[in-house]
């Protein structure tokens, strides 16, 4: 068993090892909480940039749909004439300095941001420093910043944040790194601007918020569209298991497919193939795991489905039998006008 999978069995399944770590959580905690009150007393002073700055961001470690968040707001505020750009980290991205995404190469940007830029069509500039990626997309002409992620990186003056929990871990074990997955405490929740719960809410969840004074959650959900095919630089296309490309979940049922997931929840994604009726074969990597060849070499024919954020790491080496599954954020008609007001009013004070 992994690392991960070890910690992930102690933070949302309450398996022993907890109080082991706890001595590191309390150092973890005092390195967060220094940190914050310096920005908070004047100390350190975060970097305004004149610009109206939305963060997308986790409480927790871990995929919560965080990615296809900041998609559909980057989709919506453009719809509204705003000039968006995407700032991001880019984990696992060589380059150095604030870089501006191009399609496809994903070991330069990091998989989110390639996908980002692929989804949304807007400018998506990678740098740790968030001010520089920033400052390179004002340059570029953004008049609006979506952080994707960035929830901790306080150098950045912000006019929104927006916290995406997902609906089935929820906080874990409500304990800090590496107790629990909680990158702060369950009271940063109370600072914030929005919560979006992603997927229905576990038991005692939507309770837990309303305990902490936390703002009033709205509620998404993925949904998956079509399946496509990872293609490859030159867009070939093998005619191994074409006759599901095009094809909706809805309409696989009892199918067999070999399901591979390098992501922050697996789970996630092997239950929404299982919700549809498809018979998977899972297959968990790490979170960003360099694919290649030989780790999608699986046994018989059946035809392999991934996340669309793999998919982005499996381009070059493409056959006929990897496929993947897009997914889009939705909202309650409700849930998204009034979460575009509150972000519009936010905004329009800058």
């Amino acid at each position: 068993m992994s690392l991960q999978n070890r910690l992930n069995r102690i933070w949302y399944e309450g398996a022993p090892g907890e109080s082991l770590l706890a001595p590191l959580a309390w150092a973890y905690a005092g390195v967060v909480e220094a940190r914050r009150n310096a920005f908070a007393s004047g100390a350190r002073r975060a970097t305004r940039l004149g610009r109206p700055v939305v963060v997308v961001g986790n409480l927790t470690v871990g995929g919560t749909g965080k990615t296809p968040m900041v998609a559909w707001l980057a989709w919506q505020l453009g719809a509204l004439g705003k000039k968006v750009g995407i700032a991001s980290r880019g984990y696992g991205s060589a380059g150095a300095g604030a870089q501006q995404v191009v399609a496809g190469d994903w070991r330069s940007f990091g998989d989110e941001p390639v996908l980002l830029q692929r989804r949304t069509g807007v400018p998506v500039v990678v740098d740790r420093d968030r001010v520089a990626a920033a400052r390179r997309l004002i340059e570029l002409g953004a008049d609006t910043i979506l952080c994707d992620d960035g929830l901790q990186h306080l150098h950045l003056a912000r006019d929104f944040e927006l916290v995406v929990i997902d609906g089935v871990r929820g906080l874990g074990n409500g304990r800090l790194l590496p107790a629990g997955p909680l990158r702060e405490r369950v009271a940063r929740l109370t600072t914030v601007d929005a919560i979006v719960i992603n997927g229905e809410p576990k038991p005692g969840l939507l309770e837990a918020l309303v305990r902490l004074g936390a703002p009033a959650p709205r509620f998404m959900r993925m949904v998956p569209s079509a399946l496509e095919p990872v293609r490859g630089p030159e867009g070939h296309q093998s005619p191994v298991a074409a006759a599901l490309w095009g094809q909706r979940l809805e309409d696989l049922r009892g199918v067999r497919v070999h399901a591979v997931a390098g992501i922050g929840n697996p789970e996630r994604f092997f239950a929404l193939l299982r919700s549809f009726g498809l018979e998977i074969m899972p297959h968990v990597f790490a979170d960003h795991h360099a694919f290649t060849a030989r780790d999608l070499a699986l046994p018989g024919e059946w035809p392999i489905l991934m996340t669309e954020k793999d998919a982005v790491r499996c381009t070059q080496f493409a056959n006929g039998r990897l496929g993947f599954v897009p997914v889009t954020a939705q909202f309650s008609a409700e849930d998204a006008q009034n979460l575009l007001v509150e972000v519009n009013a936010r905004c329009a004070r800058v």
